[in-house]
């Protein structure tokens, strides 16, 4: 006889395990997507909603979720919260910093100790809105990374460039003012 009552399990059919774990230590190609939290401070620069504030303790963070994007463990997901403030002190934050420059560096192939001022043009953002990113399959990708795409052909390839990005080589000071939106953002 099923109970159907909402606080019994009994009845419940076992979890189907359908994966293993991903072993410690593994490193995976992933596609971070920030949950909007709803919270905003103009004085930090945060804007678009994109932080969240903890209701038990105040700290503001950024909730990630990252996909695996290839390999063994393509389409698993994974969560973290990345650090921006804490009443507690400066070390929430500076966790936060030291993954945001990381990220920043594997995206636009920056290697952690350059200190050019290409480098350091990499590491600035204007803020955490981001819609969408843009793969190498898009129509503007090669010209957005100045790098060469290869052609699709369909035949279900790693999906990976022709060659590794550059470093990021615009600096603040000789990109155009940002106006809007770019199209592809839309």
């Amino acid at each position: 006889m099923t109970t159907n009552n909402w606080n019994d399990f009994n009845d419940a059919e076992s979890q189907q395990s359908g994966f293993d774990l991903i072993p410690k230590g593994s490193i995976v190609p992933v596609r971070m997507t920030i949950k909007p939290g709803g919270y905003d401070d103009p004085t930090q620069g945060w804007g678009g909603g994109y932080a969240t504030e903890s209701f038990d303790t105040g700290s503001i963070y950024l909730a990630a979720e990252f996909v695996v994007t290839a390999g063994d463990h393509a389409k698993r997901k994974m969560w973290s919260n990345i650090g921006l403030h804490s009443k507690k002190g400066p070390t929430w934050g500076q966790m936060g910093r030291s993954f945001i420059r990381a990220a920043l560096n594997s995206a636009r192939n920056v290697h952690p100790q350059d200190n050019s001022p290409q480098a350091a043009a990499a590491r600035r953002i204007q803020g955490f809105v981001v819609k969408v990113a843009v793969e190498p399959d898009h129509p503007d990708y090669a010209k957005l990374m100045g790098v060469a795409t290869r052609s699709s052909t369909g035949n279900g390839g790693s999906g990976a460039p022709a060659q590794a990005a550059p470093a990021y080589a615009a600096s603040a000071q000789q990109r155009a003012p940002v106006t809007g939106k770019p199209s592809w953002a839309q």
